[in-house]
């Protein structure tokens, strides 16, 4: 039982739901598997589930539990920052994919 780091400038939704609330209602909350230590009240690049850059969040609060069913899961609420341009989305998801999400070496 450990903790697993997030990169400091990466928060990738699973859920296109999840991300549908907080880019529809300004704020939102996702549940990522594991223990993680999120940079809570940092400004974070938000990624679509297919590593499309599409948002700056402010991370609000990161709460890592085991839940009723024995697993480890992390709670993760934030907070729209703005949408990025299609510019802005363009660099930051080539920049991530070689950085983070592209093949590993």
């Amino acid at each position: 039982m450990g903790f697993q780091t997030e990169f400091n400038s990466v928060c990738k939704f699973k859920s296109e739901q999840e991300l549908y609330e907080l880019l529809e209602y300004g704020r939102g909350k996702m549940m990522k598997k594991q223990f993680r230590v999120f940079p809570t009240g940092q400004k974070v690049i938000a990624y679509a589930p297919d590593n499309q850059a599409v948002a700056i969040v402010r991370i609000l609060a990161s709460i890592a539990e085991i839940n009723f069913q024995g697993e480890e899961v992390t709670q993760v609420e934030m907070e729209l920052v703005r949408k990025l341009t299609d510019e802005e989305s363009r660099v930051q998801t080539a920049l991530a994919d070689e950085m983070f999400f592209g093949e590993q070496a």
